[in-house]
């Protein structure tokens, strides 16, 4: 499908299709003479977010304010170059969007970007942009971040103001950016975390055996160069994070991610009757039966297992893990396909989901010339920590 008005030289289709989209940011700042993209969830003054959707643009005014995060980007200096395709209503893992066309991996063409902030990673790994806003509810940064070969983190839920965002599930909604440089990617964050940080001593690393386990073979290996090499900068701990199986994380992760996203589009869906692709539509119809259910177990399993974690990390250790336990999937890949893949992923991403913890996903590995990310989770607060370690680790 071609879409003649995407931006300007957009050769990865990462950009929403219409007029360029563009803001000038201050004149001096720490990101002075840089560009960035926002995903279509983040609001843009004078103009409608779109959300992925050509009904949700159809039923909703144009915003009065940007964002706070765009905004402080524009007033550290960077300048607005676009505004990026999301999976729809950002409901996916793995960056298809069937009204405004699946981005480009510039990475890895003939694979998918990942998603749901599929146009931002790829608008920063195709050197369109020097960062990008993206969202992480249950891997919507970290997944694109780990297919196209970026840094990435999810943030500490709740330190930096969704004001302004298109949110879809409150308890796990975090911004998020994207970068090629971690010391770039540092300087971005510290211009939208907010002041809770909570440093620490990273005094040991704890290597997520079960995680590992989930992973194929191509993940694990191609991630040894890199567990060896933080092997040999701190101590190191084999452990399992799950007694009773990662998957079943993931399963009372999706549950309770699923209840809040029906809630969130339950009454525009009920006024507009809005058209989806099947997978999306499908999706909506399962997680209004969830909506439906007692989660009073999936909610008080979720207090218990960020209680555990936290007193894990106790403010000196980091956990490891892969960022995602599959390779990019090849483009065109069948629906059944693409639930088994998202149902996958969700089993290593739904870990900070359900803890809340900040995770950032380092570009360390490569299967035949695939990007491979691997993860570390921090303590609440830690995020400063995550992005320090990442800018020393590349120096």
């Amino acid at each position: 499908m071609s879409h003649p008005l995407r931006a300007p030289n957009d050769a990865f289709g990462a950009f929403v299709p219409g007029p360029p989209v563009f803001a000038t940011g201050a004149a001096t700042g720490p990101l002075a003479g840089l560009g960035f993209a926002a995903k279509d969830l983040f609001d843009v003054a004078g103009l409608v977010t779109g959300c992925g959707n050509p009904d949700w643009a159809a039923s909703h005014p144009p915003a009065r304010a940007h964002a706070f995060a765009v905004q402080r980007l524009l007033d550290a200096g960077a300048t607005l170059v676009g505004r990026t395709i999301t999976d729809e209503i950002s409901l996916g893992l793995l960056g298809r969007n069937q009204f405004h066309g699946t981005p480009i991996n510039p990475r890895a063409p003939d694979r998918l970007p990942g998603g749901s902030s599929s146009g931002s990673a790829a608008a920063v790994a195709g050197g369109l942009a020097d960062l990008a806003l993206g969202t992480d509810s249950g891997g919507s940064v970290r997944v694109p971040s780990s297919f196209s070969g970026l840094y990435g983190m999810r943030p500490t839920h709740g330190r930096i103001s969704v004001t302004g965002l298109m949110t879809q599930s409150p308890s796990f909604d975090t911004v998020g950016l994207f970068a090629r440089d971690p010391a770039l990617l540092e300087t971005a964050y510290g211009l939208v975390l907010d002041d809770k940080a909570i440093p620490g001593t990273i005094e040991r690393v704890m290597i997520a055996t079960d995680a590992f386990t989930i992973a194929d073979a191509p993940v694990r290996e191609a991630l040894q160069p890199a567990l060896a090499k933080l092997r040999a900068m701190l101590p190191a701990e084999d452990i399992t994070l799950s007694e009773e199986g990662l998957p079943r994380w993931a399963e009372r992760q999706r549950r309770l991610q699923q209840a809040e996203f029906s809630a969130t589009f339950r009454d525009w869906i009920d006024a507009y009757n809005p058209r989806f692709s099947f997978e999306v539509g499908r999706g909506l119809a399962l997680a209004a039966l969830t909506a439906e259910m007692d989660l009073g177990a999936e909610r008080a399993f979720r207090t218990n297992v960020r209680t555990e974690i936290t007193d894990r990390l106790a403010g000196r250790a980091l956990i490891c893990l892969p960022t995602t336990p599959i390779l990019p999937p090849l483009r065109g890949i069948p629906l059944s396909a693409m639930g088994e893949a998202g149902r996958r992923i969700t089993e290593l991403t739904g870990i900070a989901g359900l803890t809340g913890l900040p995770q950032i996903s380092l570009p360390l590995g490569e299967a035949g010339g695939l990007p491979v990310g691997l993860s570390l989770i921090g303590w609440p607060g830690a995020d400063e920590v995550l992005l320090r370690m990442a800018r020393e680790w590349a120096a």
